[in-house]
C-alpha cells in the first residue's frame, strides 16, 4: 500500500491563502482550548441571491474554521464529512465572526464544530464535521510550519 503525502499549505487555499487573488483571505486566531476565530466581511463576488452569500461560500467559512481548529490542535486534517444548518442568510459586506473547535478525537478522526455569527452575535450558520488527520503539522515545512 502506498503512503500518502501530507497536505501542504502553499498559501493558495481559496479560504485562507494570502497568495490566492480571488480567495477570501481569512486569518484565524488560536484561542487555545477554545478553538479558533476569524473576523471577515464577504465581498460582493461571493453572492448567491442578492445581498447574501452563496451557500457554498458560507459552507467554506465553516470548513475553514474546522480545518484551522484541527491545525492548531496539531493535525493536517482533510474533511471527511460535514453537516450544516443554515439558520439565517449570511449577508455580504457586513462583519462576521467565524469560530471553530475540536469537539473530540478518536485515533486519526477528529470531530469538529464551527459557527458563523453576525455582528450582533446572531447565529447564522452551524456545522459539525469529521476530519481525518493526514499527519502532524510538524510533518512538512510550509506556511503552517515555516520553521521546521
Amino acid at each position: 500500500m502506498r503512503q500518502r503525502a501530507v497536505p501542504i499549505d502553499d498559501g493558495r487555499c481559496f479560504a485562507c491563502g494570502p497568495e490566492n487573488p480571488i480567495g477570501m483571505h481569512l486569518e484565524f486566531e488560536n484561542l487555545g482550548g477554545d478553538g479558533v476565530r476569524a473576523r471577515t466581511a464577504l465581498a460582493p463576488e461571493f453572492q448567491g441571491w442578492r445581498g447574501i452569500a452563496h451557500g457554498g461560500i458560507a459552507i467554506s467559512l465553516l470548513d475553514e474554521a474546522m480545518a484551522h481548529a484541527a491545525g492548531f490542535a496539531g493535525h493536517r486534517g482533510v474533511t471527511a464529512s460535514m453537516n450544516v444548518r443554515f439558520r439565517k442568510p449570511v449577508p455580504l459586506g457586513e462583519p462576521l465572526l467565524v469560530t471553530g473547535r475540536v469537539a473530540w478525537q478518536r485515533g486519526k478522526v477528529l470531530g469538529l464544530e464551527a459557527d458563523v455569527f453576525d455582528d450582533g452575535g446572531t447565529l447564522l450558520l452551524h456545522g459539525d464535521g469529521h476530519f481525518v488527520s493526514q499527519g502532524a503539522v510538524g510533518d512538512a515545512v510550509d506556511r503552517r510550519n515555516p520553521s521546521a
